[in-house]
């Protein structure tokens, strides 16, 4: 097998997972981009641009179908995932490829060959050249496979090393570069240091009255769209707003019945006779189409998948459990056999290798290679040194730098992607300990030297169907929602028709999407329907949308325009700020600038309280026992005018506070937060601490700054 294919098998994603780390300060901001309708003409191959550099819509999807091939059917990972993924990837690394670029960072040949031949190699190449016996990357094998892929001409090779290794591996080296200069940039200066140490040392004692805005009825506060307008005016850049729709939606379900889960198990239990007098099981399982297919191969009981594997395991010969439950599955399970074999083989052997497994250029005809096994054979077998003889013959250049020494489980000699005879010889039970065998490779000289823990394997078939919706369950889904669609030509009309009686249907609305997004609230695979809603006028009714296992109808509820967003819009954000805004303006009226606590709590009915005696109060304190997240309540402890008199009412996160301090304490040295006698020492240690928890922000500042300033064109609606 190639160290290409060793290299998809292994790696493949980790490869995604370090693009994904590498990224993972810019990946995990907003993704947001504007869509720039009408930018490209219609014929355009581009489907988006990052600071005039173009995405190709060919690049695009060749990078998806790489993905793809990583996450196969039944992973759970749809096509669409993996095009968000893929956009947020390419955006993500274009942003940065273009600073970059600036600073004048770069990745050298000599810097990849000496990363590859290092203990810092990624980490795919460190699976793939492992030491079977230490499981230490194996440098030298590294550097022969680098020579071979410098020598190769096959461009099919060199495209998925540079796609799969090196690509990545330039990335994460000018991604650690530019971190590196970000933050070295970070500095906290001693007095900053020195000025929250006091802030800590020192705690505060209070008493207090709260009139929490609870207390008045939200209805009996109007807040009108002029004022919601006004204050999203005032705070423009929080509340910017990219171009969207508001999209409600019903689902009817089509996700099989317990009728549909009996008419399954029925059906296996009909098979039941058949299958265990059936001598042929392989045969039995395709000729019924079983959702799982036969493995003709023996499995230790702790790599059985089954949740019923202890009853199959205890089954005699031929014997049959089932239907039992499986996932989606109804199962029967049939064992075939048991035997016993090690779960593990060590052996060496020497390869007259017939065509390189990588360039497929032939190395020599099978019936010279044939005579050279058979004279190594019989050398060997008059005494000859075999790791003479395997330095000197041996084509297998992966197992040469261990003497042709390798270590298989048992689940790698069975699996696909092993040479059948190969296996067959190391699982022979004729005591065979030595021979000459071909494969696809070409002809191998096999040594087992040791087969380790022996124990029962099992051969099981499986006749698995799985749970699906009948027609019947289909049918009356899709003619609910085909009625709602029908009788329902306004939003206004769709949201009378699912109060009827007998509908029972939640409508359900999410945040706005943008035209390019395919989620909608929790449909995980929406895109048909987000494209229809931007075609779509306010209020519209969509027709039935088939999804995986549901029907919807859809409604357009609300139209978002780039820039600020209307006061419907805003509302739901900003409503309660405003409402408590007005309701402190209430309290504090009433209170009516009281001169002692008592007065204070008069006026509500209210009980004076006391904190901070637990010394938790300090001026940075995040949450006040008693009284919550109120970092103004905490400002105004440290405050000396208030200890003397009552403070002015503060109005806060959760209601209206008014304080008195009673006393301000020195905390004990073995405080959480105090820092100890502050030598020179002492803040230098302190410093370099800080500097190390401010360095992922200042990362991640620096990553949306640059996101921020981009010119980011999405056009992706144009072509999916």
């Amino acid at each position: 097998m190639s160290i290409i294919q060793t290299i998809r098998d292994k790696g493949s994603a980790i490869v995604i997972g370090i693009i994904a780390l590498s990224l993972v300060g810019f990946l995990l901001m907003d993704a947001s981009s504007g869509a720039s309708k009408g930018l490209f003409g219609s014929n355009s191959s581009t489907i988006g641009k990052v600071n005039g550099d173009a995405i190709e819509v060919k690049d695009f999807n060749e990078k998806v179908a790489f993905m793809e091939q990583q996450y196969p059917a039944g992973s759970g990972y749809n096509r669409q995932q993996i095009m968000q993924d893929v956009w947020d990837q390419t955006i993500a690394e274009k942003v940065v490829n273009g600073e970059f670029k600036k600073l004048g960072l770069t990745f050298t040949a000599p810097e990849m060959s000496a990363t590859i031949l290092s203990p810092d190699a990624p980490q795919q190449l460190k699976q793939a050249f492992s030491n079977p016996e230490t499981g230490e990357y194996d440098i030298e094998k590294a550097r022969q496979w680098l020579l071979d892929m410098k020598k190769t001409k096959n461009q099919e090779q060199r495209n998925a090393v540079n796609q799969q290794v090196i690509n990545p591996m330039e990335l994460n080296s000018m991604y650690t570069k530019y971190t590196s200069m970000i933050a070295g940039s970070v500095y906290l200066p001693a007095w900053l240091t020195k000025k929250e140490d006091e802030a800590n040392k020192n705690f505060a004692e209070i008493s207090y009255v709260a009139i929490p805005y609870k207390d008045i009825s939200d209805s009996a506060i109007n807040v009108s769209d002029k004022e919601i307008e006004a204050y999203v005016d005032k705070n423009k850049t929080r509340y910017k707003q990219e171009a969207g729709r508001t999209i409600s939606y019903v689902s009817f379900s089509a996700t099989p019945t317990l009728k549909d889960s009996n008419a399954v198990r029925d059906q296996l239990l009909a098979l039941q006779t058949n299958f265990s007098a059936d001598t042929n099981a392989k045969a039995f399982v395709a000729r019924n189409v079983s959702a799982i297919d036969y493995f003709d191969g023996y499995r230790i009981k702790s790599k059985i998948t089954s949740g019923e594997k202890d009853s199959i395991a205890s089954l005699p010969e031929g014997g049959i459990i089932g239907p039992y439950l499986d996932g989606s599955n109804y199962v029967l399970a049939k064992k075939i056999s048991t035997k016993i074999l090690p779960d593990s083989f060590k052996c060496r052997h020497i390869l007259l290798g017939t065509a390189d497994p990588q360039t497929g250029q032939v190395l020599m005809p099978d019936s010279v290679a044939k005579q050279k096994v058979d004279s190594i054979t019989e050398a060997i077998k008059n005494g000859a040194d075999f790791n003479t003889l395997e330095a000197q013959y041996s084509t297998d250049k992966v197992a040469h730098k261990d003497n042709g020494v390798m270590t298989f489980d048992l689940d790698a000699i069975q699996s696909d992607n092993f040479a059948k005879e190969f296996a067959a010889f190391l699982l022979n039970e004729n005591g065979e300990t030595k021979k000459a065998v071909h494969t696809q490779f070409g002809w191998h000289y096999i040594e087992i030297l040791e087969k380790k823990n022996p124990q029962p394997v099992y051969k099981i078939a499986y006749l698995a169907r799985e749970i699906v919706p009948s027609d019947e369950t289909i049918n009356a889904a899709n003619a609910a929602a085909t009625k709602l669609a029908g009788e329902s030509r306004t939003e206004k009309d769709f949201d009378a028709y699912i109060k009827k009686p007998g509908v029972n249907k939640n409508k359900i609305t999410p945040p706005a999407v943008k035209e390019s997004d395919f989620m909608l609230g929790g449909l995980q695979d929406a895109r048909q329907i987000i494209k229809w809603a931007f075609d779509a006028k306010p209020g519209a009714v969509s027709e039935p949308f088939s999804l995986k296992d549901e029907f919807v109808v859809a409604t357009v509820t609300g139209v978002s325009k780039e820039g600020i967003p209307d006061a419907k819009t805003a509302r739901p954000q900003v409503e309660t700020m405003i409402r408590n805004k007005k309701k402190s303006e209430q309290i504090i009226k009433k209170l009516n600038n009281p001169t002692s606590l008592e007065a204070a709590a008069s006026a509500f009915q209210k009980s004076v309280l006391t904190s901070g005696q637990d010394s938790t109060l300090t001026f940075n304190a995040f949450i006040i026992n008693g009284v919550g997240n109120e970092p103004k309540v905490a400002g105004a402890a440290f405050n000396k005018a208030n200890q003397t008199k009552v403070s002015a009412p503060i109005p806060g996160n959760t209601g209206v506070f008014v304080l008195k301090v009673n006393a301000i304490n020195t905390r004990p040295a073995d405080a959480a937060g105090v820092m100890g006698q502050m030598t020179t020492t002492r803040i230098q240690e302190i410093i370099q601490g800080n500097q190390q928890m401010q360095k992922p922000g200042a990362l991640g500042a620096s990553f949306n700054a640059l996101k921020k300033i981009a010119d980011i064109k999405d056009n992706r609606s144009k072509f999916f």
